[in-house]
């Protein structure tokens, strides 16, 4: 019997395990792989949930998080972590996704170990080094260390041919944010869902405005614009209520919690798991972020999104009219938020606008082409340009 190629799956935090998941299913569904996962488990506690959602019990589970950690501490723990562990297992790939200090640690171990390297979620560029800090370097070096690069959208694909990279070892594959996505159930926060507190919330406002905001690249002063005018929406607009998922780093739970945490149309809660925030983005009336895959992940669920950016690396949804750049200033993101809240019009077109991020068959790509080069074939043309 034949030996079946083993192919590696790397991630440490919960937007890699998030979009790795159906990747991780689709090889496994495949049966001619062994296939291998390693947590680094960058951020402990939120990629928990994520494993626990999709049933991942990762083989390899670094347990790199410690307090106060910083960046050349993630580093140096990932990268000794990851290498002892392709040393033992030598794959013939390894697979990484996104922009964390994960990928791009885990992709210079694979490196230092002469194995090929495959990077989900290829070319996305702001072309600001320093925003987002540090994902636009990690993704960078991800690329130059990369033999096969899973670009999801023809934009992120021309991004990679104007920096060199061989155009036979890029695939347009789509997001496989939008495979995860098809994979949650719906559920009701109306019934005995075990979240009391936001049930009885999302029950006393007619609307409901999502937000996620923790960049790093925001903190201090945008942070503050930010939240005033998350707090001046709320009081210009009787009928609306804003839930915040509060992430636990200081520089955003303080300033949330001191300039919202006591309005009565406010709530602040823990950061939920995978499953429930899905569900609140299909209840949400609108989406206000600063995060990279709530841009990818709302308008596959038909819902308008509001970037407090400066510049994203999602440039597609704003393409599309299905996002918007609205900057970190008070101003601005009142501005953009009441167009939508009272303008039935402006609501619809962005709404009913074409999702550019893939049609949940990202992760079936993947593994073709993997498929392909590890048997030493051409990679098949794939129909995904006309569809990612």
């Amino acid at each position: 019997m034949a030996k079946r190629p083993k192919v590696m799956i790397i991630f440490g935090t919960r937007p890699e395990a998030i979009k790795l998941a159906p990747v991780v299913r689709a090889f496994n569904d495949d049966g001619g792989f062994a296939t291998v996962t390693l947590a680094t488990a960058q951020h402990r506690h939120m990629l928990d949930q994520v494993l626990d959602l999709f049933g991942i019990v990762p083989d390899y589970d670094l347990d790199i998080m410690t307090a106060n950690q910083g960046l050349p501490d993630v580093t140096s723990r990932s990268l000794h972590g990851v290498d002892g562990v392709l040393r033992s297992e030598r794959p013939d790939m390894v697979l990484v996704q996104g922009d964390t200090t994960t990928v791009f640690a885990a992709a210079l171990a694979a490196y230092y170990n002469r194995i090929p390297v495959g990077h989900v979620e290829a070319g996305l560029r702001t072309s600001d080094k320093y925003s987002p800090f540090p994902e636009e370097m990690n993704r960078r070096m991800a690329t130059v260390l990369g033999d096969l690069h899973f670009a999801p959208t023809e934009w992120a694909r021309n991004n990679l041919l104007l920096e060199g990279v061989a155009e036979e070892s890029i695939h347009v594959t789509g997001n496989t944010i939008v495979d995860a996505l098809l994979g949650v159930p719906p559920r009701s926060f109306h019934g005995e869902d075990g979240l009391p507190e936001l049930s009885l919330f999302l029950r006393s406002v007619p609307r409901m405005v999502l937000v996620t905001a923790h960049r790093r690249e925001n903190f201090g002063q945008p942070f503050r614009e930010m939240c005033a005018a998350l707090r001046e929406l709320v009081e210009i607009n009787p009928d609306l209520g804003i839930v915040y998922p509060v992430h636990p780093n200081p520089n955003v739970r303080n300033v949330v919690t001191m300039m919202l945490g006591k309005h009565p149309r406010i709530l602040l809660i823990d950061p939920l798991d995978y499953g429930t925030f899905v569900n609140l983005m299909r209840y949400a009336y609108l989406i206000l972020t600063d995060s990279g895959g709530v841009q990818e992940e709302a308008p596959s669920l038909k819902k308008p999104v509001l970037i407090m950016r400066e510049n994203t690396e999602r440039p597609e949804g704003v393409s599309a009219g299905v996002a918007r750049l609205v900057g970190t200033r008070r101003e601005s993101i009142v501005g953009e938020a009441m167009r939508l809240l009272h303008s039935e019009q402006e609501y619809g077109r962005m709404t009913s606008g074409v999702n550019p991020f893939g049609d949940g068959k990202a992760s079936e790509r993947i593994v073709a082409a993997v498929k392909d080069i590890l048997a030493g074939s051409e990679p098949r043309v794939l129909a995904a340009r006309e569809n990612a």
